[in-house]
């Protein structure tokens, strides 16, 4: 069984690096979208350091939307999603086959560029450092929150707005303890409890949510 899961999981990097456009459509974007609030807020460097997180945090979480609608749509639309329902391996273990490669090429690289994009905003070092604990803890909670809704609206036409509806609501606590957590760093007070939470909401996700988007794909196949 194991044996299935990582050979699902080299299939779906191999497919991704193949394609390349999951990886070269999220880097772009965040790295866009983080750069351009400098030039609309000004060069004020205070400005810059108080906003920082929230602009890393909200580019990091919309650059993982916009590759979530793909996770299953491709196999759905070839027919290789019905073959990997009815293999030996479960179900839940193709969704987390999914979301490992989904984190790997998505959200993976935009973790390794932060700190860069991090300097631009004037964050100090300890910020950048938290920022990247808080990222790489809370992150697997987004690709596993998004396979659900990704799992619901792989049958549907147009279902990209769809899931961002559905999902958006759901990052919201990530998104808060994540901010949280690097600002405190930032003040010199105690991030370690924000930390945990992010955590806790990541192994939460673990367990709910591939047992969860398994069930939205049977529904959809069916």
């Amino acid at each position: 069984m194991m044996a299935g899961f990582l050979g699902l999981v080299r299939r779906e990097l191999l497919l991704a690096f193949r394609q390349g456009s999951a990886l070269t459509l999220t880097l772009a974007f965040f790295v866009i979208a983080v750069t351009l609030f400098p030039l609309g807020v000004g060069p004020e460097l205070n400005i810059l350091q108080r906003i920082g997180p929230g602009v890393l945090w909200v580019g990091a979480l919309l650059s993982c939307l916009l590759t979530l609608d793909r996770m299953f749509q491709a196999d759905f639309e070839d027919g290789s999603l019905d073959l990997l329902m009815i293999g030996r391996v479960p179900v839940e273990l193709v969704v987390l086959a999914k979301v490992v490669s989904h984190w790997l090429t998505s959200i993976l690289p935009l973790i390794l560029i932060t700190p860069l994009l991090a300097v631009s905003l004037n964050m100090p070092f300890d910020g950048i450092v938290a920022m990247e604990f808080a990222l790489l803890l809370g992150s697997p909670a987004l690709s596993l929150i998004g396979s659900v809704g990704a799992g619901l609206t792989v049958g549907l036409r147009r279902g990209g707005v769809l899931l961002s509806l559905m999902v958006l609501p759901l990052y919201i606590p990530v998104l808060i303890f994540g901010v949280a957590a690097v600002e405190a760093a930032i003040a010199v007070l105690p991030m370690a409890s924000h930390l945990s939470l992010l955590a806790a909401m990541s192994l939460g996700a673990l367990v709910v949510c591939p047992v969860a988007a398994a069930a939205a794909l049977r529904l959809a196949v069916d």
